[in-house]
């Protein structure tokens, strides 16, 4: 086993470019223009915890609790993103957690603002080049 260029653990094959130079599916194969094909596998143990893994997520249960993750972490991303949590503007634990009170208000308020009005939350997201294409169509 050797370390890949990701850093991690793994069996890694190499392919004479002379066994592969000549296959007629060369091209399905490998993109290397010199080379031979090289393979990188997993050790057993590791793949073996990713296809448990992967079964699992094709369980009922484990969807839903994926889904109250992705919630939460919906939550957290708009506290960012709206009133800067990450980072806070005033020195001490008293006037820090007042401040987090205040932001959780503000996103209480607007998702009930969004919910009376009929407006979903949930943007997606525009490149900047659509973006753009849009303003100079107006």
């Amino acid at each position: 086993m050797e370390p890949t260029l990701r850093g991690t653990k793994a069996i890694v094959i190499k392919f004479d470019k002379e066994t592969c130079r000549p296959c007629p599916v060369r091209d399905h194969c490998t993109r290397s223009k010199t080379g031979g094909r090289t393979l990188s596998l997993q050790p057993r143990e590791v793949q073996e915890v990713l296809d448990h893994a992967r079964l699992q997520q094709g369980d009922e249960q484990w969807r839903a609790k994926y889904a109250t993750r992705a919630g939460i972490e919906g939550t957290i991303h708009q506290a960012v993103a709206v009133t800067g949590m990450r980072h806070a503007r005033y020195l001490g634990l008293r006037k820090t957690h007042l401040e987090h009170v205040f932001s959780a208000v503000a996103l209480n308020l607007i998702r009930l603002d969004a919910w009376w009005n009929g407006h979903p939350l949930d943007r997606t997201r525009v490149s900047h080049l659509a973006r753009l294409d849009l303003s100079l169509a107006a």
